[in-house]
């Protein structure tokens, strides 16, 4: 009867493998989905769609484009984690994926045990900006003033914890300088401002400042990336301004739920890593101020984790309290 009853258990797990088998062997069989954590327009959005647009054609099936805003993602990853873990679920996030652990109290889930990162593909740094007729013609004449003035200068962001307000906090924790930070609705409105010469400084994305700079509204004083941007070769990066290692960018790729068969996750890779190779995709990237990235799985998983342990030490070293 033991004998029998082990042989059955035997045969149900065989079973069981061969029809998980069959069913990755057939995959993708349905419509894959992609989430995205902001709302329509957004450029994680943008970004997302045009990877959704070439991976329907790679996979013969089609893309479902998902928009789950609230919460700064922790909605759209708690959405992620309560469904099967079936490779048939993206999400595409961008570096609030790596704030959100050090700035929420709690999340509905473990952002480096329930998620994997598949692809990073893209990163924009931020350019450190005044007006065009600032006194500051150089990024060292802002770092020497503030120090001899200390609170006498502010900077605008698009608000307390946002990508724009830790690359601020970034730069004074590096620099060790005073700037009386600014929150606005937008960094729109905080680049505005600064045009209107009613504060002194921001830091916005490349696309968002390009404009103004291109016009000569306002001067851009460094970039805060590893190395400088085609669209702007004559800015220096913070880094040849003197502080070694200063890297802050604002990167944008995929995660799955981190059970989700392993093979699939491959094959997503390595075709997301075909369509970053694509020149229309890099033509977009590049007329966005995006940098084209090729970190992929576990590569992809080391990145975040140092990049929450890096966003911790921000958001500590500011005062800033998780909500």
């Amino acid at each position: 009867m033991r004998k029998t009853i082990a042989m059955i258990g035997l045969l149900f797990s065989f079973l069981c493998l061969s029809a998980s088998a069959v069913a990755q062997e057939s995959w993708p069989s349905k419509p894959i989905k992609i989430l995205i954590p902001f709302s329509p327009g957004a450029l994680t959005d943008v970004i997302a769609r045009m990877y959704g647009v070439e991976l329907s054609k790679k996979f013969g099936v089609s893309v479902i484009i998902e928009n789950i805003s609230g919460a700064g993602g922790v909605t759209a990853g708690k959405i992620l984690k309560s469904l099967p873990a079936d490779g048939y679920t993206l999400m595409f996030v961008s570096s609030g994926h790596a704030v959100n652990p050090s700035l929420k109290k709690e999340l509905p889930f473990n952002t480096l045990k329930d998620f994997s990162g598949v692809a990073l593909v893209a990163s924009s740094p931020a350019l450190i900006i005044v007006n065009a007729n600032s006194q500051f013609k150089t990024l060292g004449e802002l770092i020497e003033y503030s120090k001899k003035n200390p609170d006498k200068l502010n900077y605008g962001s698009a608000g307390i914890g946002s990508a724009t307000h830790l690359a601020g906090e970034y730069f004074l924790m590096e620099t060790n300088i005073k700037l009386t930070h600014i929150p606005y609705k937008g960094v729109q409105e905080a680049v505005s401002e600064v045009f209107a010469q009613r504060i002194d400084t921001a830091f916005p994305p490349i696309a968002l400042a390009l404009p103004f700079i291109n016009d000569g509204r306002i001067r851009a004083l460094a970039n805060t990336g590893a190395r400088r941007s085609s669209l702007l070769p004559n800015v220096p990066t913070v880094a040849e301004s003197g502080y070694k290692d200063f890297d802050y960018r604002i990167w944008y790729g995929f995660v799955m739920r981190s059970n989700a068969p392993k093979n699939i996750m491959d094959k997503f890779a390595n075709e997301i890593k075909l369509i970053s190779m694509n020149p229309e995709i890099i033509a977009k990237f590049e007329s966005q101020g995006l940098e084209p990235s090729d970190i992929y799985m576990d590569a992809f998983d080391k990145y975040i984790g140092s990049e929450i342990n890096k966003f911790g030490k921000i958001i500590k070293a500011a005062g800033i309290q998780p909500d």
